[in-house]
């Protein structure tokens, strides 16, 4: 089983429970409105030792920073400013009063950054690696929502930044050299919040997600949502520093975000993005009729079976 048949099965097997307001499975977040104009967005992910993290190659504070981090960037992913976060934390024997205590100075920094409030939880011990589980709540103007479901035949594809940093990182880490730039970037990264909310104010801007299983894998979830295909070119991936193209085109945890925007208007949103931020947003192929991911060179296509990080 896939990943994403395990989440297929459940909305099969819960599709006949009433929603009760709330939009249904397929987003970052699910939404619901509260009156005025304005929705929650919630969201919740997981960060498990040995899956997201190594306990060796990563301080407490890491792993409290980088586990707010993963769930603040899916509340950037749909234009939401997050608002309030509630953590449940597993811990093992072997995982130390100081430990926690550093792990929640890392949650903390990251939450004041933002003006997020911690409003609640669990704790309980686990048998013998540590699960931590965030939900984060944002909130926004209803007609702002960028959704998967909103790309447009012929829109440019654009990522929010440099690609690959996170992935390389990682591969640093599992090669003994957890002390590298990339390593410091795989363990800490930086959620594109005001980079959302800037972005839910462009009414050229239609599909948005963030970049956590990578590009390769996340565009499709776009493609899949809006029932179109895409383009990709291989020359204008933007590839961080250290790290090759194909570790930028499939690395996780970015967290970056994708999106699309209506092509007449794409050269007025980079000038605007790069006047804003003082850094680009980088133009990396296009919204096509169909539903298959082509790879491009130099205007040809390329037999790539690139995929990013599968959880099964």
């Amino acid at each position: 089983m896939t990943e994403f048949g395990f989440i297929d099965h459940i909305a099969a097997l819960c599709g006949d429970l009433p929603l009760n307001s709330f939009e249904g499975i397929g987003d970052d977040c699910a939404a619901i409105e509260i009156g005025g104009g304005e929705s929650l967005l919630f969201t919740a992910d997981l960060v498990c030792e040995d899956v997201h993290f190594l306990r060796s190659a990563s301080s407490a504070f890491d792993v409290g920073y980088k586990s707010l981090a993963v769930n603040l960037s899916d509340v950037a992913a749909m234009g939401a400013r997050p608002v309030a976060t509630l953590l449940s934390v597993s811990l093992p024997k072997d995982a130390t009063e100081e430990w926690a205590e550093e792990f929640m100075r890392g949650y903390h920094a990251l939450s004041k950054r933002y003006g997020v409030a911690l409003v609640g939880g669990d704790t309980t011990r686990s048998a013998s690696r540590i699960t931590i589980n965030v939900t984060a709540i944002g909130r926004m103007a209803t007609s702002k929502i960028k959704r998967r479901s909103a790309a447009r035949e012929g829109d440019v594809i654009f990522a929010g930044d440099v690609l690959g940093a996170s992935g390389g990182g990682l591969n640093d880490i599992l090669r003994g050299h957890p002390d590298t730039r990339l390593a410091d970037l795989h363990r800490r990264p930086e959620p594109q919040i005001e980079e959302g909310l800037w972005l839910a104010e462009r009414e050229e801007v239609h599909a948005m997600m963030d970049i956590s299983d990578g590009l390769a894998s996340d565009i499709r979830h776009i493609m899949e949502q809006s029932h179109v295909g895409a383009e990709l070119d291989l020359g204008r991936i933007p590839v961080a520093e250290g790290v090759d193209l194909k570790t930028a085109a499939t690395g996780g945890e970015d967290y970056k975000l994708l999106f699309t925007a209506d092509p007449d208007r794409a050269k007025e949103l980079m000038r605007d993005f790069e006047n804003h931020f003082h850094r680009p947003i980088h133009p990396v192929g296009r919204i096509t009729r169909g539903d298959k991911l082509r790879w491009m060179r130099n205007g040809e296509a390329v037999e790539l079976d690139w995929h990013g990080f599968t959880h099964y």
